[in-house]
């Protein structure tokens, strides 16, 4: 009985565990490990031994970052109320994050000094907060405990953030073994931190998205709370990155513009390693957060992190794994959804209840996703059979699809929230 309990109570805290992973904390180990290893690939880059892209280095710290300003209203200068200009904001650095990704040279200096303003001024305005306004750090060290390595790991970030913004908008003020050096130690703080919150968060729950229950107030459509969930939040810049790669992909067919191949991989394999960690999603359906799901993002977070900082290296493999879970996941999912439906089809007193109108669109739209889905992996594998114009096709289809999407889980959230409230 005893080593029963044990066992019992074991999963239950890995439940709690991965139940309380806020999204805050794991855009936190993301950025960590993405500092880390860009850390790391500097050493060698610095000696000629790897290639490297700045530009989809700086463009996928944009669009990590931007991530966190659509989903939560944390931007780099502070917390601030998350309302429609914020997310339109939001949406417009993670565009200049993407193209930065995806067309290299057009966008370079513009991507580096943004990301630059970002570390530095991001990085004072915080350690300002944190000393000067309200009082926060004075309360926190006052309580023994978790708190006061908050404080201490917030302040380290944000000073390390202040000394790579200048290091970043200053080229050539530092030597490349210096900046590895200091991205190494700023990637150790970066988890500190993210484990400090989540211990917080643990000891002393609260909301972390209020905003998401919080009445509109009467102020213009663009500055009302933008009341969206989580999920629909991490949806719609997804959407977006098919949509503005699939446009961008016609210019790059007639040869009118340079296109990276490893960004536009590196991209897709960190967004999708941040819905496994974030809400379990993978391409094969909804999981439970586990430890193997984790662990299987990292690596996905990893893989792509790498291919946007060095080119050329891993370009196949991330091809082929990117092509594969497409399909993969496309194939599965038809099978969860229709399986069962064709299965009870010949029994005899097998009953179809009548499907809601909300609920049949949402059916719709996810079978044509799917396919869409298996279209896509399948011109991963035959980039010379399938037309480069058709896969620019299948991807804005896919976006338009993945905003329909959004679209309705948002509908069938307000209405389940109206029912509750009712």
């Amino acid at each position: 009985m005893g080593q029963d309990d044990n066992g019992g109570n074991n999963i239950e805290m890995k439940k709690e565990f991965f139940g309380d992973l806020s999204f805050e904390v794991v855009i936190l180990f993301i950025f960590g490990i993405f500092m880390l290893i860009f850390g790391t690939l500097l050493f060698r880059i610095h000696t000629g031994e790897l290639p490297y892209t700045p530009d989809s280095t700086y463009g996928l710290f944009l669009v990590i970052v931007s991530l966190q300003i659509i989903a939560l209203g944390r931007t780099p200068f502070g917390d601030i109320r998350r309302s429609w200009i914020v997310i339109i904001i939001g949406v417009c650095t993670t565009a200049a994050g993407m193209i930065a990704c995806f067309i290299p040279g057009y966008l370079s200096d513009f991507v580096r000094i943004l990301a630059g303003l970002m570390l530095f001024f991001g990085g004072i305005s915080l350690l300002l907060q944190l000393f000067l306004a309200d009082g926060k750090a004075k309360r926190w060290l006052a309580v023994p405990g978790v708190l006061r390595h908050l404080t201490l790991a917030c302040a380290l970030v944000y000073i390390i953030s202040a000394i790579l913004g200048i290091i970043t908008l200053l080229p050539g003020i530092a030597e490349d073994t210096l900046t590895a050096a200091i991205l190494l130690v700023y990637g150790v703080c970066i988890f500190y931190l993210s484990f400090c919150l989540h211990r917080t968060n643990t000891i002393y729950p609260q909301e972390e998205e209020k905003i998401l229950s919080e009445s509109a107030e009467k102020r213009t459509l663009l500055f009302s709370v933008a009341a969206i969930p989580l999920q629909v939040a991490i949806i719609i810049p997804v959407g977006f990155l098919l949509v503005l790669l699939g446009f961008l992909l016609v210019p790059v067919n007639l040869g009118m513009i340079p296109f990276s191949p490893d960004g536009q991989l590196g991209l897709l394999m960190v967004v999708m390693a941040i819905q496994m960690m974030a809400l379990g999603e993978t391409p094969a359906g909804e999981c439970r957060r586990s430890w193997l799901l984790m662990v299987i993002g990292v690596v996905f977070a990893g893989a792509g992190i790498f291919s946007c900082v060095v080119p050329g290296i891993t370009t196949g493999i991330l091809t082929e794994l990117i092509g594969f879970l497409n399909i993969a996941g496309g194939v599965i999912l038809l099978l969860k959804r229709f399986g069962p439906v064709l299965l009870n089809r010949g029994k005899q007193g097998a009953e179809n209840d009548p499907i809601p109108p909300v609920l049949k669109n949402l059916l719709i739209i996810q079978t044509i996703l799917n396919f869409v889905s298996i279209s896509f992996g399948a011109s991963m594998f035959l980039p010379g059979i399938i037309p480069g114009m058709a896969i620019a096709g299948i991807l804005v289809l896919n976006g338009i699809l993945i905003f329909a999407l959004a679209s309705a889980v948002l509908k069938i959230d307000r209405m389940q929230s109206a029912e509750i409230t009712g």
